[in-house]
């Protein structure tokens, strides 16, 4: 088996059979199977997974409650894996043709891949406006190490073990933890391009917002945890203030609009949960 794609689900009844039709509609002629982790899905979410596994041979599932959480869900699907390499997407998005096949062979030559999103297909007009200009895509650089997200992202199993695979004490931002792990491990993190994935944001105001706070909450504790490793103090004290007058100004002087409106309230989040996320994890700028 060359290849497991990993699929992490909870409550994806509404999003998971397009992503099950599009895998299944993969041309390959290396092995791969497909491995759906569910995290306690409450929904009709496994019972759509079932019915696909009538027309996947090669789509396997397993339950993977134990722990809250995308990370523990990936992890267990890549313990059950056959693939001496996996490719990691989500249950609401979907691959584009040749996903497989392009991820088979940036695996073939790297450690790690990232493939690159494509945003239109999935999402309406006003979203891709208030988001896109912020989302990472594909190989994203860092001042630290450049990371990746776990939407689209290919491994060998022999470096996800190395690491210990996904932390699973973060609810979020674990896909960049891992990617800084493995190059701090000393592998590189480089672009699978032609492996696209269409990207689903959150659709209502609320979802992108709490997104958004809850990322900017866990960077605070992604940058305490690998400072002990050598990381640099990036964020600081200046930042915030400068950010709070920015904010302000950019109020008064650019919210014309629903979609500057958004772009506004997003940046506010980010903002807020920095703030939260350095009182809750203890972290002085």
């Amino acid at each position: 088996m060359k290849l497991s794609v990993i699929v992490p689900c909870f409550n994806a009844a509404d999003t998971i059979a397009f992503q099950l039709e599009a895998l299944a509609k993969q041309q390959c002629s290396d092995p791969w199977e497909i491995v759906v982790a569910d995290n306690g899905s409450t929904d009709d979410t496994v019972a759509i997974i079932k019915q696909y596994q009538h027309r996947i041979p090669h789509l396997r599932f397993v339950e993977a409650s134990a722990r809250r959480g995308s990370a523990h869900a990936r992890n267990v699907g890549a313990n059950v894996a056959k693939g001496v390499a996996f490719a990691f997407c989500d249950a609401d998005d979907e691959v584009a043709p040749g996903w497989v096949a392009a991820m088979i062979e940036a695996l073939s030559k790297h450690d790690l891949v990232a493939g690159c999103n494509e945003y239109s297909k999935l999402n309406q007009p006003w979203v891709i406006e208030c988001c896109a200009y912020a989302e990472g895509n594909g190989v994203n650089k860092h001042p630290y190490f450049p990371y990746a997200g776990a939407s689209n992202l290919g491994v060998k199993r022999s470096v996800h073990e190395m690491v210990g695979g996904f932390d699973e004490t973060m609810l979020s931002l674990q896909d960049v933890d891992y990617c800084w792990r493995i190059q701090e491990a000393g592998k590189t993190l480089d672009s699978a391009k032609d492996a696209l994935v269409h990207f689903r944001f959150r659709n209502t105001i609320e979802g992108l917002y709490r997104r958004s706070w809850k990322l900017a909450c866990y960077d605070v504790l992604l940058h305490k945890k690998h400072q002990q490793v050598g990381m640099p103090k990036l964020i600081k004290w200046q930042g915030f203030v400068k950010d709070a007058v920015i904010l302000a100004l950019k109020f008064m002087l650019r919210v014309r609009d629903r979609e500057s409106l958004v772009r506004w309230l997003l940046n506010f989040a980010w903002f807020a949960g920095h703030l939260h996320g350095c009182i809750k994890y203890k972290y002085l700028p």
